[in-house]
């Protein structure tokens, strides 16, 4: 079972998973999504969280329905592309802030930066 922080909603929880598995090519254009029960189950939520994350998903455009089959992935490369970008800065934003907190200069969080991916490199 998956587990969820408290900070923030879990349908939101629900939403960026969906999103993560889209960008990292877990999920395809056009591939079938689970069922809202499949879900629920798999994550141990309510089938109302569920539904919920899939109508937002759908509002964004991120999945449609096909009312005899279910849902599916509505995402194009580019658009993939384009949420890949999002994301990475909204983890970037919360590292860089994490960082400040911590009293590092930016100089400093870049040298860390650099010094971890040189590693990371070899």
């Amino acid at each position: 079972m998956y587990k969820f922080n408290d900070i923030e909603p879990i349908y939101l929880q629900l939403i960026n998973i969906i999103k993560q598995q889209i960008v990292n090519g877990n999920l395809k254009e056009n591939d079938r999504i689970k069922s809202v029960r499949e879900m629920a189950q798999e994550y141990g939520i309510n089938p109302n969280t569920v539904q919920k994350a899939l109508s937002e998903l759908e509002e964004l455009g991120f999945i449609y329905t096909d009312r005899t089959n279910g849902r599916y992935v509505a995402m194009t490369k580019q658009k993939m592309e384009l949420t890949k970008q999002e994301m990475g800065m909204v983890l970037t934003d919360s590292y860089i802030k994490s960082m400040q907190e911590l009293n590092f200069k930016n100089e400093d969080i870049k040298k860390l930066l650099n010094k971890t991916l040189i590693k990371e490199e070899k």
